[in-house]
């Protein structure tokens, strides 16, 4: 029997700057962490009915014409009018986050978190899976501010801390866009290898 790959059929790109940019699969941890933090998140979202939480494989086309995928987008109830054509995204998310793999550090870093900017996304997330650090930035006046970097330390780092530098650790995220969402940062790299 003649087994097909869809994948030759039906490959993955996003638009960037008018160019079609074909978009790889992503590693296994790229995967895990996104299945943890889309589980926190969503299970905020359906607990108080406030928004959605979308994974991989989600068009979003902005108005600057991009159209990307992000890893992880968030949509809060007041903003349920860009989802209107149930096939795709048109408009501005609230929440966007990024994986970086080897293949989309630099688009996620630059031309992204730029269009993201410029568009409206109130906030970024990019998380890095090999050094274990998510950066935040959130929109004020237009601009991007970077918020904070939180980092899952290993066993020997947290060891060598002083006991001053482990009391200044966060712990938790706080998303800007809902009121007391929280996500600790051992849970976003639980099942990293």
């Amino acid at each position: 029997m003649l087994m097909v790959d869809d994948r030759n059929f039906y490959q993955r790109y996003e638009i960037i700057g008018g160019k079609k940019i074909m978009a790889p699969s992503a590693p296994l941890d790229h995967s895990a962490i996104l299945m943890r933090l889309g589980m926190t998140i969503g299970h905020y979202v359906v607990k108080n009915n406030c928004g959605r939480v979308f994974l991989d494989d989600t068009d979003v086309y902005l108005p600057d014409g991009n159209l990307f995928s992000p890893d992880l987008v968030v949509i809060t109830s007041e903003n349920f009018g860009i989802m209107s054509k149930r096939n795709a995204i048109y408009g501005v998310p609230d929440m966007v986050v990024e994986v970086l793999s080897k293949s989309t550090r630099k688009i996620d870093l630059s031309l992204k978190k730029n269009s993201y900017e410029a568009c409206g996304v109130k906030e970024y997330w990019i998380i890095d899976p090999w050094t274990k650090f998510v950066d935040v930035y959130l929109l004020r006046e237009g601009k991007y501010f970077f918020d904070e970097q939180y980092h899952k330390y290993s066993e020997e780092e947290w060891d060598e801390l002083s006991t001053e530098d482990k009391a200044e650790v966060k712990t938790e995220i706080k998303l800007s866009i809902f009121e007391d969402c929280f996500v600790k940062v051992e849970d976003i790299f639980a099942w990293c290898f």
